[in-house]
């Protein structure tokens, strides 16, 4: 070593003996190097930016090759966004000096906002500063003040990770440029494809491009088309459009086909091994007709005081191991995404519809939370434990609710086996259907829709889906079972993902207020109301002409729920603890979840334990990719259902619907058809003979002149003017009243002056928009 080494190690630290996580760093690797938490801690301590390099004579770090590790660990760092690099090569941690980190989120006029990882109040990006980013990429951005409407505004520091490396759209050619028109509206940039790049695209044709040089502050993005999708509108594209522009993984990777080759149809005599057998136990798995996975099966009985529910999971965790080809897919995945009949999995179909889907009559392994639950429906008590289980029946929703509220001979003679159960499995849900409502979790009463096609893939209608009580009991007891295992990963302290709902800003609040005080109704809580309080309102108005006004109104002020290691418990639900543990085989969550039970109940066996492969920031991470990929399939399949219905529209222009005004803003209204579900936009120059003003905390419009108001939630009949296949829009026009009998110029003038107005309907797929599960 030399002397100027020698200088700096004095004052060194014995980082083995202080780093908290040096146990589980020499447990994931041979060689260990400080753990990332430590590293960060080690630089926040020095108070002032650090090269690599006095780092790791800080730490002792005398070998090259430990020295290297610790140079790598800190680019890592920088790369996801803990750390920051100075000009001078020093390490800052991100929080100093006014840094953000975070991911875009970009509007289709070209401003955006970056969503913090840590939480707060979004910064206001500029369409200026939008020029260098694409919607999605991560990056850090410095605080430089406020704007006109007094937002944070931020300025791109350093783009940490790309978001969009390849882009769909429509090809075109236009004085002597080629250029791809992106499809999904929130890419505001148009790429540019050399002439040499372009391949076999013909102008007006849907293409794949890849993403050669990202954009700059003063350069377009540029790239090269790679595969030609098709022509417009043929049958079928609107998925692969929505899969390619949200970059959803379609196809799987040659070393994941490698890992599954040797998976067979059957549960190995080794898997079974060391496991509680079920398979006597009448377990039943509920779910749609046209479901193909099935994760979960619940058993009932009767208590002396109370109820024994047992709710078993497919075992997805024994298949799918850290550190696999398999389990890095399911993360790029985070979950399975459901467009109108045809779904891209999170899992291959060997594990999704084989060895985990739970199949009646076959041996599946499972991991099982018991619980008892008592006649108030409080969970006093569970345990978790890996099992091995055969269903006795597979019900649907529909054969359910024949079976008990029904009482169909048929369907009870069929079944007659389990009837007893699943009439316990009513019993129990009656009264956490109570305890529901006592603690005031929060019921809104939203319509979901499906899409039904006719030929050639084309929609032949569109249906609301209904919801019974069968819906409702799988719901209570799959919502039991998070519950349990969110307090026995708080109980025991392990790192873990949360679902957490948190309550509703103060800004969306103070809207709400001056809102309902309006309409002489309040919202208990002041400025911070708890979901009973929503609750209790949403019961008041039941009987309102106004009820779905409100209701929409209510929904529209909750945040959206997000998946994080932070235990913050579930506003809308109100609970105060709450995980995803349901639903393995279609979010990755769930998946986490089972790895840290099962990292629970192995070593509670073992007289020496063994480290978690994950820390807390390992789960951060985790978390905000899954929220991302949450997020992108609600986009990508909200993308294609619209993309359905102007194909079905488009050959009504002309016509005349009643519909509800479900939107105001602005620039317009937004109405949706009666039982039609489609949305479109009334334009604000299409309302004539006035000048139009947009009240935000009304949520209206209201005429200079005439007074007249167009509010949420009032019904209105328009006409369909225009739909636009390419922006995905659809263009109303108010239509003319019905003709009546002649009447008197004074009373012809009366109702002129009236503008009666009707207000009810129900709340559209697209009102819908923030999970509260």
């Amino acid at each position: 070593m030399t002397q100027k080494r020698r200088k700096k190690t004095a004052g060194r630290i014995d980082w083995r003996r202080q780093d908290p996580n040096y146990a589980r760093e020499k447990a994931k690797y041979g060689h260990p190097v400080p753990s990332r938490e430590f590293l960060l801690q080690c630089i926040k301590d020095l108070g002032v930016p650090t090269a690599w390099q006095e780092l790791a004579d800080r730490l002792g770090m005398e070998e090259e090759d430990d020295r290297e590790a610790v140079r790598r660990r800190l680019k890592a760092m920088e790369r996801d966004g803990s750390l920051l690099r100075n000009r001078r090569g020093g390490y800052v941690p991100v929080g100093k000096q006014d840094l953000v980190r975070g991911r875009v989120t970009a509007h289709p006029d070209g401003f955006g906002f970056l969503i913090p990882d840590e939480g707060g109040n979004d910064l206001f990006l500029s369409a200026r500063e939008m020029r260098r980013v694409f919607h999605g990429d991560r990056l850090v951005a410095r605080v430089v003040g406020e704007d006109r409407r007094g937002r944070r505004e931020g300025a791109v520091v350093e783009v940490l990770e790309r978001n969009t490396h390849r882009v769909v759209g429509r090809f075109f050619r236009e004085a002597g440029a080629t250029f791809v028109v992106p499809d999904n509206k929130r890419i505001v940039h148009n790429l540019v494809i050399p002439g040499e790049e372009v391949g076999e695209a013909q102008p007006g044709q849907i293409v794949v491009a890849d993403i050669l040089e990202q954009p700059t502050l003063r350069n377009p993005p540029i790239g090269r088309i790679v595969e030609v999708l098709g022509d417009h509108m043929a049958p079928g594209m609107e998925i692969d459009v929505a899969a390619r522009s949200y970059e959803l993984p379609c196809e799987w990777p040659e070393a994941v086909e490698e890992e599954i080759s040797g998976l067979g149809a059957k549960v190995t005599p080794a898997a079974k091994r060391g496991r509680e057998d079920l398979r006597e136990l009448p377990l039943v798995t509920i779910d749609g007709a046209d479901s193909r996975d099935f994760d979960d099966a619940v058993y009932c009985e009767a208590k002396p005081k109370g109820w024994r529910l047992l709710v078993a999971i497919a075992d997805v965790a024994h298949y799918v191991q850290p550190g696999t080809a398999l389990d890095q897919e399911a993360i790029n995945r985070g979950n399975s995404v459901y467009f109108p009949e045809r779904v891209i999995p999170m899992l291959p179909e060997v594990l999704s519809n084989g060895l985990c889907s739970i199949n009646p009559g076959v041996d599946r392994l499972c991991m099982v939370a018991d619980m008892y639950i008592n006649q108030e429906g409080k969970l006093l008590r569970s345990r978790f434990f890996e099992g091995l289980m055969r269903s006795h029946a597979r019900l649907t929703y529909d054969e359910v609710a024949a079976m008990l509220l029904e009482r169909d001979p048929a369907t009870r003679k069929r079944h007659a086996p389990v009837v007893p159960h699943v009439e316990e499995l009513h019993r129990l849900y009656q009264v956490l259907r109570k305890a529901r409502l006592k603690r005031g979790a929060i019921d809104f009463d939203t319509t979901e829709t499906r899409i039904v096609f006719g030929d050639e893939r084309k929609i032949d209608r569109i249906v609301p889906v209904e919801r019974n009580d069968a819906h409702k009991l799988i719901e209570e007891c799959m919502i039991s079972a998070n519950v349990a295992a969110a307090r026995f990963l708080s109980r025991h302290k392990m790192p873990a993902l949360y679902r957490v709902h948190d309550g509703p800003k103060s800004e969306k609040i103070e809207d709400l207020h001056t809102f309902l005080g309006e309409l002489g109704l309040k919202l208990r809580g002041g400025d911070k109301p708890q979901a009973q309080d929503y609750a209790r309102l949403l019961e008041s108005i039941q009987d309102r002409p106004d009820a779905h006004l409100i209701q929409t109104v209510l929904l529209r002020s909750m945040s959206q729920a997000v998946y994080t290691p932070d235990n913050a418990g579930h506003f809308g639900l109100a609970l105060d603890q709450y995980a995803h543990f349901t639903s393995p085989i279609r979010r990755y969550p769930d998946l986490l979840v089972h790895r840290a039970i099962r990292h629970v109940l192995r070593n509670s066996k073992r007289k020496k334990a063994q480290a978690f492969n994950y820390s807390h920031t390992d789960m951060q991470k985790f978390g905000e990719q899954c929220s991302m990929t949450e997020r992108r399939a609600d986009e990508a399949t909200r993308d294609a259902e619209d993309w359905l219905k102007c194909e079905f529209m488009m050959d009504k222009v002309g016509e005349v619907y009643d519909g509800i005004i479900s939107s105001v803003t602005s620039f317009g209204i937004f109405v949706e058809l009666r039982d039609i579900f489609v949305e479109g936009l009334v334009h604000i120059t299409a309302l004539k003979n006035d000048y139009y003003h947009f009240e935000a905390h009304g949520h209206r419009l209201i005429g200079e002149r005439t007074h007249k108001i167009y509010r949420l939630g009032d019904a209105i009949r328009v006409k369909v003017v225009r739909v636009d296949l390419d922006e995905r829009k659809i263009d109303f026009e108010l239509a003319e009243a019905a003709p009546e009998a002649p009447a008197a110029p004074a009373e012809k003038k009366r109702k002129r002056r009236r503008g009666g107005r009707k207000r009810g309907g129900h709340s559209s797929q697209r009102n819908k928009k923030r999970s509260t599960s």
